[in-house]
């Protein structure tokens, strides 16, 4: 700014967190090019010609006697430029009296903001109010504590998400070729991302092979036990025991328990259980069953169990004092075996319970999920859940987050020289990990909420999306140690972002509802201080735009291939 230019500008009152001033005349106060508004920052120096820091949070315009106009300044300190000219956070350095306030030039600003050491600044976005100036962030306490993204639908958080992955894939050490050692999960509930990382490794309903066996107890529970059946409990109990002996048997190893992933035969157990529904026995032994042609005795559940796997028997009719019906024999359980029949004939299954989840080895699982595969390594792989059946899509999450946690722990224990860390992003988490305590979530609950709590220790983090914060489980909010809050309508979401903010900068989040597409509030560990930003454009964007509703009205009849249609819905 020339010499020559006059700042008239005075601080009336310094508080703890606001400083008054008092500008006489607004068009001499401005920094040509520069725009002065709410969100503006302000230079504010003392004798010793350090400065502190602060944003505009309000003004008004007053008249004295003479009629004339005087501009009233109230901004909230932030933070202290000293004689280095390095940003300390605080405001309470400035000396009594201030001498000069001035709006903060761009260079002073950016300093503000490169506190961050070089190596470790990953940026993504500018600054709102002036997007000349770039906000790099702490890249390793970015992505190594959790991430929220959280916005009302069409505010561009699919564009977000995208922008900051293709930063991270891209981001090099060094010169060199091929990818670099990012690994990012993405669960794709909508199929938005396969546009914005063509190159990455897409899994859909028609590739996916996620064994049954692997499953621990609550998912193989939730799978085939319905929770409000009166005889929910006898039918948990004999699951347990039949599955439980069937891994044992099929691994020769008594000590396997229910919980132990191995491969074991879900078509073998369902024999068994059929078995047990329908067995009679010998009315006086009742150690003996009635086997058509070839009655058995067993002295043991467990060795009756490894009889009845192989195939479902035939069985004398009961009679008086001399045949009598077995203890599963009542009826009770004829629910539960329609409920298992139903789910392995079910073709949209196949994925988790047909042919190829019974032969895929662990190994590959793990590669699949991660990218190593041989013919076509990666760092994102997308798994598309718009096509799994709702009532199999929290334990289609559960498995493939608790088989991503239990690899991240098991490779610290087995690799104390290198890290592969692990990124997963939950898009539209409210669906699956909700706050409402419901059995239809809990699989998916416990195992994102343990990842949330523990995987940052095994290199395993999360970026959460969602529409609706209020709405997901605390648990998993309350690990999050970033924030990028973007447009939010619902009150009670706005409240729940405005608990994040420290009382000085709580009127920053009063702009939640009035955002444009792409602006967020973003607050966290990972930055200098709360902003707002401007995120950067995507190289290749989602496919989550909005459908131009009246431009396609316009447009001539469009005569629907429902043939087309249906054969897919049915497939």
């Amino acid at each position: 700014m020339p010499e020559e230019t006059k700042i008239n500008a005075e601080v009336l009152a310094v508080f703890p967190n606001k400083i008054r001033i008092e500008v006489k005349d607004i068009n001499n106060f401005k920094v040509a090019e520069e725009r002065l508004s709410v969100g503006s920052y302000l230079r504010i120096s003392d004798s010793d010609d350090c400065a502190i820091m602060g944003i505009i949070d309000n003004f008004c315009i007053e008249k004295d006697e003479e009629k004339e106009r005087h501009y009233i300044i109230e901004c909230i300190p932030i933070g202290f430029l000293n004689e280095e000219g390095k940003f300390l956070r605080g405001g309470n350095n400035i000396a009594i009296p201030p001498i000069g306030v001035e709006p903060a030039k761009k260079e002073e600003i950016q300093k503000i903001y490169n506190q961050i050491e070089e190596k470790k600044r990953f940026i993504f976005s500018k600054l709102s109010q002036n997007i000349s100036i770039t906000v790099p962030i702490d890249g390793d306490r970015f992505f190594n504590k959790h991430v929220a993204i959280i916005g009302s639908t069409g505010c561009g958080k699919s564009c977000t998400l995208a922008k900051i992955i293709q930063e991270a894939i891209d981001a090099k050490e060094s010169k060199y070729e091929g990818l670099n050692n990012s690994h990012i999960i993405i669960f794709d509930i909508h199929d938005e991302y396969h546009e914005a990382f063509p190159k990455a490794n897409y899994i859909n309903i028609d590739n996916l092979i996620l064994p049954y066996w692997l499953m621990n107890g609550d998912e193989l529970e939730e799978l085939f036990v319905e929770t409000g059946d009166n005889q929910a409990y006898n039918q948990t109990s004999l699951l347990r025991r039949v599955i439980t002996r069937n891994k044992q048997k099929m691994n020769n190893n008594d000590s396997l328990i229910f919980d132990t992933p191995i491969r074991f035969s879900i078509n073998e157990a369902m024999n068994c259980i059929v078995n047990l529904t329908i067995e009679t026995r010998d009315y006086k032994i009742p150690s003996k069953v009635m086997v058509k042609g070839s009655p058995q005795t067993f002295d043991i559940d467990e060795k009756k169990y490894d009889y009845y796997y192989s195939e479902i028997k035939s069985f004398d009719e009961p009679k008086r004092e001399s045949v009598s019906k077995g203890t599963y024999n009542d009826g009770s359980l004829e629910k539960f075996i329609s409920r298992i029949k139903n789910k392995l004939s079910d073709d949209r299954l196949s994925f988790l319970l047909g042919d190829k989840a019974n032969s895929i080895s662990f190994e590959d699982v793990l590669k699949q999920f991660l990218a190593y595969k041989d013919d076509n390594k990666a760092n994102v792989t997308i798994i598309d859940l718009s096509g799994v059946p709702f009532e199999v899509l929290s334990i289609t999450v559960s498995l493939i987050s608790r088989i991503i946690f239990e690899y991240g722990y098991y490779f610290k224990k087995a690799d104390k020289e290198n890290r592969t860390p692990l990124l997963m992003v939950y898009e539209e988490a409210h669906k699956y990990v909700p706050k409402l305590q419901s059995a239809k979530y809990n699989s998916s609950r416990i195992s994102i909420e343990r990842i949330a709590k523990e995987g940052r220790k095994y290199g395993v983090t999360l970026i959460i999306l969602s529409q609706r914060p209020s709405e997901i489980s605390e648990t998993i909010f309350s690990q999050c140690n970033n924030f990028i809050a973007m447009r939010l309508t619902n009150p009670d979401d706005q409240n729940y972002v405005k608990r994040l903010l420290p009382d000085s900068l709580g009127p920053l989040t009063e702009s939640l509802p009035i955002l444009e597409s792409g602006e967020a509030i973003i607050i966290g560990d990972s930055i200098v201080m709360p902003s707002l930003i401007k995120v950067d454009r995507c190289a290749c964007e989602p496919s989550s735009h909005d459908i131009p509703y009246l431009q396609e009205w316009k447009k001539k009849w469009y005569d629907v291939k429902f043939e087309l249609i249906t054969s897919k819905w049915v497939k």
